[in-house]
């Protein structure tokens, strides 16, 4: 029997999740179905329910419904309970769920596997403070980095964020207070390049062979990605190979097959249909 799964979100119509989720089927002989559900965003909980109840076996959750997923889940995986927030949710007997939150794995994997970036003793800059920031904080902090600044607009946010870290190399302020800190990795978890625009940082915060990622992503560079390249950063990265990545994770999660990731984000790059 075909095994169900799916994607919610709020838009959901441009999510390449499906694609990528088939070829991992495809790859690891797994006989699965994964669809798209777009959520009701005044009833989340209703719309996991319904697919739960007809077979359903897990979700992948997508914007805005993160948090709304973690408030759902009967128990928590330490990367889910850290962030606050949940991209994975897995059908458990007795009709309970399991939230995990997958993002911060498919970033580190991404950055380290994909691209090789030496983490240790880096100085990292993590822009953002919302749900997408809190999702991979607490991984980075497993990679041996040596600092880690979180930097938002607003710059309150961002203090609350590190002072929850509870760890001696997180620190938090506005983006004014970063005019002389070099940074190695600058992580934009902002949602700023949705309209076009890119955190306002000093010009010299990015540190001579500094990399730069975005978590966003698109069929053209992002503007993050833009300014990156223009300030000369050793790479400019968009979130796509995040993207499979975490994609991944949740598939092990569910199978317990891990499918590879390489071919797939090349595959992506070139262009992959819209449908497979």
């Amino acid at each position: 029997m075909t095994d169900r799964y799916a994607v919610i979100g709020n838009p959901i119509a441009h999510s390449k999740s499906p694609l990528i989720h088939a070829a991992f089927a495809r790859e690891t002989g797994q006989d699965l179905d994964y669809g798209r559900i777009l959520g009701d965003r005044d009833d989340f909980p209703r719309d996991v329910r319904r697919f739960l109840a007809a077979g359903g076996r897990g979700l992948n959750v997508t914007v805005p419904f993160k948090e709304a997923a973690f408030g759902l889940a009967d128990e928590l995986g330490p990367a889910a309970a850290s962030a606050g927030a949940v991209n994975t949710l897995t059908a458990l007997a007795g009709r309970r769920l399991r939230g995990d939150n997958t993002d911060g794995v498919g970033l580190v994997r991404d950055l380290v596997a994909n691209h090789g970036f030496e983490f240790r003793g880096a100085r990292v800059l993590l822009l953002g403070a919302g749900g997408a920031a809190r999702g991979v904080l607490f991984p980075l902090l497993e990679t041996g980095l040596a600092s880690l600044t979180l930097a938002n607009r607003t710059a309150d946010k961002a203090r609350a964020l590190a002072a929850a870290a509870r760890d001696a190399r997180v620190d938090g302020g506005g983006l004014e207070e970063l005019r002389g800190r070099p940074f190695d990795l600058i992580i934009n978890a902002t949602a700023a390049g949705l309209d076009g625009a890119v955190p306002d940082l000093p010009a010299d915060c990015l540190a001579p062979g500094g990399w730069t990622y975005d978590l966003l992503y698109g069929e053209q560079p992002t503007p993050f990605c833009r300014w990156g390249q223009a300030r000369g950063a050793a790479q400019a990265l968009d979130g796509l190979g995040m993207l499979v990545e975490q994609a991944a994770e949740s598939f092990w999660l569910w199978r317990q097959v891990r499918p590879s990731t390489a071919p797939v984000i090349r595959w992506l790059r070139a262009g992959a249909p819209r449908e497979a």
